[in-house]
């Protein structure tokens, strides 16, 4: 329980921001979520460790977010507190082909800085949001390339503190899936590796994925991107718009008319707007086709 003392203490003990009751729809691109207790923007790696130490001592639930672009927050928001990383881990550093990234640099910059140092690799994820730690933590991927084609190790922390290494075979990488979501520990830093190329020819591609991307998703309307993954031999965008879901809407969440495999926040709509709809989903497609849907999008909080 977050008592007055410890949120207090997390004022006076962390140098990065402290934000009270912080709704955390300003914090996912769905727009969407109740306030947290406490969300601590942490300035740096210190900071963190400082975090870890006070939720630990004070037996304080911690919840760790990249900056929310795969997130649904349920109405009630997220109790104890919630370490946003975005802006305290963004270093990095190129050794030949291979690069490491703090996990706080967005997907987009990490292909950009790749790219123009002329290695190949990353263009699948140009348009991808998200953090390069939450990209890891559910091995995205896009247009045939995931990230497990380039990790080579990632740098985690445990909640009391301690740091290790763990190897591309101890991620356990699988469609959409890590071990890192059966874990408890918090990326700090990626080391990627690529292959070098040809400048021009890798601009070209990310800006053909980036076009494709402009050209069929809502990306001008607050989602969590792809609401579910794919099942095998199937896409569920086709399946939801041959089932005339296009445009479907529960409350403020609506079946997206761009592309039937986003649900977008259409006019304020909350997390049980969203859930209902995923909910009503899954059956008509079960119903149709046969095919159980597995939601993508992480939901967090109290209902």
């Amino acid at each position: 329980m977050l008592t007055q003392e410890t949120a207090s203490r997390i004022k006076s003990e962390i140098r990065g921001q402290v934000r009270f009751a912080e709704p955390m729809s300003l914090h996912t691109s769905f727009h969407i979520g109740g306030p947290a207790d406490v969300l601590v923007v942490p300035a740096d790696r210190e900071d963190l460790l400082q975090v870890l130490h006070i939720a630990k001592e004070e037996k304080v639930s911690l919840t760790v977010i990249g900056n929310g672009s795969n997130l649904l927050v349920r109405d009630k928001g997220i109790r104890g507190i919630v370490l946003k990383l975005g802006n305290a881990l963004k270093h990095w550093e190129q050794n030949g082909n291979n690069f490491i990234f703090d996990s706080g640099v967005s997907l987009a910059q990490c292909c950009r800085i790749i790219g123009e140092a002329g290695y190949t690799g990353m263009e699948f994820a140009v348009g991808i949001p998200g953090s390069l730690g939450g990209a890891v933590y559910m091995n995205a991927g896009a247009y045939d390339g995931e990230m497990k084609d380039t990790v080579v190790s990632v740098e985690v922390i445990s909640r009391s503190g301690e740091v290790k290494t763990l190897g591309r075979e101890d991620l356990q990488f699988a469609y959409r899936h890590s071990a890192l979501q059966a874990s408890d520990v918090i990326v700090l830093a990626v080391k990627l590796k690529v292959k070098e190329g040809d400048k021009v020819a890798i601009q070209a591609k990310m800006d053909d994925f980036s076009q494709r991307r402009i050209s069929k998703q809502p990306l001008d309307m607050p989602s969590a991107g792809s609401t579910f993954k794919r099942p095998e031999g199937h896409f569920v965008g086709q399946m939801v718009e041959e089932s005339g879901l296009k445009g479907f809407r529960i409350g403020g969440a609506e079946v997206s008319v761009k592309h039937a495999g986003f649900i977008v926040n259409a006019d304020h709509a909350t997390a049980k707007d969203v859930l209902q709809l995923i909910e009503y989903i899954e059956k008509i497609i079960k119903e149709n086709y046969n095919v159980i849907l597995v939601p993508e999008v992480l939901v967090l909080g109290e209902e």
